[in-house]
């Protein structure tokens, strides 16, 4: 039997759906066919922020509900936190590094950048968090594929680009970093570095076959981050940050929700049994929601460096975006 695996057509994802089909041919012996499909995401033009959420993925689950294709990989963190009927994940291969990077032309670190440097990313969470800093950089929308950024970085269409590690490292491209952000300074992204692998729920043997690259502690992990995003209603278009850490038997969530503009943030920290990794995330997100975070998320950010007077004149942009990409 040969598995047909559903993968957007980019080099990240073809790596990533690589690491997967050879995990799959080592432990189960079968041949894995590897099948690009185009989605919304990469047909269209336009910014990341205003393609909405679920973009890269829909057509994956269109392909697997027509039976196109026997399973999808995806970037976890480019899924609807919202099940779909008919379709499960069956298994969350061990995680890459959850962090986020900074390059830089010059091969500094962030605190290397000046004042008025510009930074490419079109993520509001990463953008919230560099605003936070107080450091007077300049937060650049950017498009395009790892390749295609670091491209426009070594053109100078900008200084420095922030990126999530899992992505270089997969594509072999790791001396490419310039640091590793802390999560203290930059908290990443819920279920950042992690991938899913989705199949039909009715397949059954399929399902317990992929349980054979499933790890507990990245599914915990992940289910932590994603029933916090989940609960506070956000999806993967607001400024929130996720990160769990997992022992033998306990986790860690680390959580944060921004203001836009980074002006303010609510952090809560806590831990609880590996088995109770989805009530944690809940725990966290209604601690994160009676601090006021409703009240974080429904704002709008002004531009980088518009006065206060030009914000009460109502010259604002409103954050439209849909979640990280690589």
């Amino acid at each position: 039997m040969t598995l047909r695996l559903g993968t957007r057509g980019s080099a990240l994802a073809l790596a990533q759906s690589r690491l997967v089909a050879d995990a799959l041919t080592r432990a189960l012996d079968e041949a894995v066919e590897i099948v690009e499909i185009e989605t919304d995401g990469d047909r269209s033009t336009a910014p990341v922020p205003e393609l909405g959420v679920g973009v890269f993925v829909s057509a994956l689950r269109d392909a697997l509900a027509a039976k196109e294709i026997d399973i999808a990989v995806h970037s976890y963190k480019d899924l609807p936190t919202a099940p779909v009927e008919g379709l499960t994940i069956a298994a969350v291969p061990r995680r890459e590094d959850p962090r986020d990077v900074v390059v830089t032309r010059t091969g500094g670190g962030l605190a290397s950048l000046p004042s008025g440097a510009r930074v490419g990313t079109g993520s509001p969470r990463r953008v919230a968090q560099l605003l936070a800093l107080g450091r007077g950089l300049v937060c650049t929308p950017i498009r395009g594929n790892v390749d295609t950024r670091l491209r426009k970085l070594a053109a100078g269409e900008v200084d420095a680009v922030v990126l999530a590690a899992a992505g270089l490292r997969r594509l072999g491209r790791a001396a490419d970093i310039s640091e590793v952000l802390d999560p203290d300074v930059i908290l990443p992204a819920p279920a950042q570095g992690a991938l899913a692998v989705e199949c039909r729920t009715g397949d059954h043997t399929l399902v317990e076959q992929l349980a054979c690259i499933d790890d507990e502690p990245s599914r915990a992990a992940v289910l932590a981050e994603r029933t916090l995003l989940a609960t506070l209603e956000a999806g993967c278009s607001a400024p929130v940050a996720a990160l769990a850490s997992t022992s033998a038997d306990e986790i860690t969530l680390t959580a944060a929700v921004f203001a836009p503009d980074g002006s303010r943030a609510l952090r809560r920290r806590d831990t609880a049994a590996l088995s109770d990794a989805a009530g944690l995330g809940a725990r966290l997100a209604a601690q994160l929601l009676a601090d006021g975070a409703d009240r974080l998320l429904g704002e709008t950010a002004r531009e980088p460096g518009e006065s206060p007077r030009a914000r009460a004149a109502g010259e604002e942009r409103t954050v439209r975006a849909r979640g990280d990409t690589q």
